[in-house]
This record gives structure tokens, C-alpha cells and sequence, in this order.
């Protein structure tokens, strides 16, 4: 008997592919064969950005398949590559599963996709093979897609997802109420954008329901009313805090490793780790606004500017911004976030609040001052500063605008509320122990392992 091979897929963005890829590490770690495949354009960035984690490509034999698109197209209108994957990868998955049956010993037994590829669930039901949704989102947002379609039948949201009105509801008692206007389809402010991803959740709702196993990069002790609700979805996370690498996994660009460095020479909770993910994009005058609340707040910041976070970045720092922070600041264009966050120097977290973003945060203790830019992000914030009360919220101006005032008066607000501290912590020492061996986390994962193996 061969090692039980299973294959992994996640959908073409960053915060889907680093979860399923810390999942597929740990499978391999299992004793499995692990086969991870990425769109032709995702797996460029993802091998561009390994170099110092070949051990990586050592655990997982990594594959792509075409989307479609051509190389010149933009992968950010979400619409055509969304119809681009559906006409063309199904085809292609399902003979990539006959070709590695058809010459390995080992063959493809079990299929994992994010559940935003509910098609490639579809494939593996017609093939024979064990389908498993994946999460990688709050499990909150997972029982909200579950019930889509009583919100139509009630009135809730019309059939394209736009709320009737703004209200207020709740799945069921246990769990955090949700604002209408809040709906992570309703956050997207292009309404063909908004419409096309509503379609595709209407899409995925079928094929997700009806896998043989439902698992989520989440835990008991963040999310314990879903998971009393919805028990049929498994935590198994965080997998951010299992992942016992110590390497960075599923990032598209190259980590500036030289901040560590730098936060070594910092004093301990001293630090602002500023970073906004892979998406957030924001215009000049706010990208001067965030600068200049860095530098009024008189303390260390680690701020991740990315390339594209702004027109011309280069030149888009205030007047002499650079040389008044210099001994104050460091600005990197992409940072190893769980070393960053793990780091004795580190006291505060100015993120966007993506699921991935939060649950780093949460598992090394951080609290959170909320940024968040659309989708997921908006039900996540209110998560972080409502429900767990771990983090403050920036709230903008009649323009619009996050003003320097309100980014430095909200630091101060969050470096010095113990109460708040002290219930990061708590909650940091909670779902780490349910990854740790008889934690809730821990358990389920290794049933799951079981369940996929027998």
C-alpha cells in the first residue's frame, strides 16, 4: 500500500491559497501524498516567492492549470476570471486526476477545494473520489452562505443579494448579530462586481452542502455559537498557529526577512505592525493621512507598503516622510507576518482584518486596530471589536478619510487598555491549546486525517 494521495485546490487569491497550503503541509507531515494545484498565474508567484522554503516543494508536489485567461488579461476583474475558470478548469482538473491515476501508483483518493471552487467538488463526485469543502473564512460567513436562501424567501435580500433594508439579523441565538448593509457580498462597492460574486456563492451553496466533510481554518474557542449551530463544520485551525515550518507558505511576493532584524533592536510591545493584505488599495490623500498618524504617534511602526497599494508609491509619502521616520519607522514591501506578529517587539496590529490577518493576530496575542476594506473584512472587524472586544475601529471623516488625528488617538486608546490586552491573551492561550494534543482543533483534524486514510 502507497501513501493515501490527496489533492488540494484553492481559489486564485492569496488569502485562500496560504490556509489550504498550511493545511496540505500538515497533511504531508501526516504521511501523505500531496498534490497542490494553482491556477498557471498564481503558481508563478507562489514558486517566485519560495525561495529560503524549498523544504516546501519537498512535502508537496505542486502542479498548475491554465484559467483560461491570457497572460495580459487582468485577474482582478473578478467577473471574467470567475467565468474563465468555469468554462475552462473543470476539463482540465478532471484529466489531471486521470493522468496522475492513470501513471501513479498512488492514487488521488481524496479532493480538497476551497469552497469557492465548488465545481471542482462536482468533479470529484463524478469521479469516485472523497470531497471535502474548505473554509477559509470565519465559519460564521459559511452558516450566513447556508442561509442565502431563506434570506431571499423572507425578504431579507432580493435575488441578487442587496438587502431590502438595513437590519439587523441573527442565524441563531448563539451567534454574533450581522448588519444587512454589512452582508460580505454587499461590501463590494462595483454593483457588477457585487452581483457576479453574489452569483457564484449562489453557485457553491449546492456542492458545499453536499460534501462528504466540511472543514474551516477556525477554532472552537473564536467561533463556539457557529459550531454549536452548525456542527456539521469541523474546525481544524488555526492552521496558521499549527504550522511547525517556521517558514512563511503561499505568499505571492518576496519577504523583506531583514525587518526581523530590525525588530530585534526595537523595545518589547513597542512596535505598530502596519499591513493591509494583498488587495487594499488606497488613493494619495489617505496613503499620506496612515504616514503621517504613523510618524504623530512618536513610536516604532513596521508598515508593509506593497507596490501596487498606491498610484506611483514611490513618490507618494509626504514631504520628507522618509527622512523624519528613518530612525522611527521601517516600510517593507512585504513582511514574514508570523514572525513579525510573534515578535516579543510587537504591541499593536493595524490590519484590514482578513481572516488569515485576524487569526494571526489573535494566536500571538496582538490587539487590533481595524482597518478593514471590503468583503469578509467588514463582518470581521465588528468580530474583532464587537464580539471579542480585542480591538478599536478607525472611523473616517465626512470625506471619507481616516485622519492622522484618529489613527494616533485610537493607538493610544488600544496600547493602553489592559482589559483589552488581557483578553487577547486569554484568547491567544485558548485556540492555541486547542491545536495542541486533545484540543478541540487537534482532535478533529486528526479524525479527519483518519476518516480520509480509512
Amino acid at each position: 500500500m502507497g501513501k493515501p494521495h490527496v489533492l488540494l485546490i484553492p481559489f486564485p487569491a492569496q488569502g485562500h491559497v496560504i490556509p489550504l497550503m498550511e493545511l496540505a503541509l500538515n497533511l504531508a507531515k501526516h504521511g501523505f501524498k500531496v498534490t497542490f494545484v494553482n491556477t498557471e498565474f498564481i503558481y508563478e508567484q507562489v514558486i517566485n516567492a519560495l525561495p529560503g522554503t524549498e523544504n516546501v516543494q519537498e512535502l508537496i508536489q505542486m502542479v498548475s492549470l491554465p484559467d483560461g485567461l491570457e497572460s495580459s488579461d487582468n485577474r482582478s476583474e473578478f467577473g471574467k476570471l470567475s467565468e474563465s475558470i468555469l468554462d475552462v478548469m473543470p476539463g482540465e482538473l478532471n484529466a489531471l486526476i486521470e493522468r496522475i491515476n492513470g501513471s501513479e501508483s498512488e492514487k488521488i483518493s481524496s479532493l480538497i477545494a476551497d469552497a469557492a471552487m465548488g465545481w471542482a467538488l462536482e468533479v470529484a463526485e463524478k469521479m469516485g473520489i472523497k470531497k471535502v469543502a474548505f473554509w477559509p473564512a470565519a465559519a460564521a460567513l459559511l452558516a450566513l452562505l447556508f442561509k442565502i436562501p431563506s434570506l431571499i424567501d423572507d425578504g431579507i435580500i432580493d435575488s441578487d443579494g442587496k438587502p431590502m433594508k438595513n437590519q439587523k439579523i441573527q442565524l441563531s441565538p448563539t451567534m454574533p448579530v450581522m448588519k444587512t448593509m454589512d452582508l460580505y457580498w454587499s461590501c463590494i462597492n462595483d454593483e457588477l462586481t457585487r452581483k457576479l460574486f453574489f452569483k457564484l456563492l449562489i453557485k457553491i451553496v449546492r456542492p458545499t452542502k453536499s460534501a462528504d466533510r466540511l472543514i474551516s481554518n477556525s477554532s472552537y474557542w473564536l467561533e463556539s455559537g457557529t459550531f454549536a449551530s452548525y456542527p456539521d463544520i469541523l474546525p481544524i485551525g488555526p492552521l496558521l498557529a499549527s504550522n511547525r515550518l517556521g517558514k512563511s507558505t503561499g505568499y505571492f511576493w518576496r519577504e523583506d526577512s531583514g525587518c526581523l532584524a530590525w525588530l530585534d533592536q526595537q523595545p518589547p510591545d513597542s512596535v505598530i505592525y502596519v499591513a493591509f493584505g494583498s488587495l487594499t488599495v488606497f488613493d494619495n490623500n489617505q496613503f499620506q493621512e496612515l504616514a503621517l498618524g504613523l510618524e504623530l504617534t512618536d513610536r516604532p511602526f513596521l508598515w508593509v507598503v506593497r507596490q501596487n497599494i498606491t498610484e506611483d508609491v514611490d513618490n507618494a509619502y509626504p514631504t520628507d516622510f522618509e527622512e523624519r521616520v528613518q530612525h522611527q519607522g521601517r516600510m517593507v514591501s512585504w513582511a514574514p507576518q508570523q514572525k513579525v506578529l510573534s515578535h516579543p517587539s510587537d504591541a499593536c496590529f493595524i490590519s484590514h482584518c482578513g481572516w488569515n490577518s485576524t487569526i494571526e493576530g489573535i494566536s500571538n496575542g496582538i490587539p487590533f486596530l481595524c482597518w478593514p476594506y471590503f468583503t469578509d473584512q467588514i463582518f470581521n472587524k465588528g468580530y474583532i471589536c464587537d464580539y471579542l472586544k480585542i480591538g478599536l475601529e478607525l472611523n473616517k471623516d465626512d470625506n471619507g478619510i481616516i485622519r492622522c488625528g484618529e489613527i494616533k488617538n485610537k493607538l493610544e486608546r488600544v496600547l493602553g487598555d489592559e482589559g483589552l490586552k488581557e483578553r487577547v491573551l486569554d484568547l491567544q492561550a485558548k485556540i492555541l491549546s486547542g491545536v495542541r494534543e486533545g484540543g478541540s482543533s487537534y482532535k478533529n483534524f486528526n479524525d479527519f486525517v483518519a476518516w480520509i486514510k480509512d
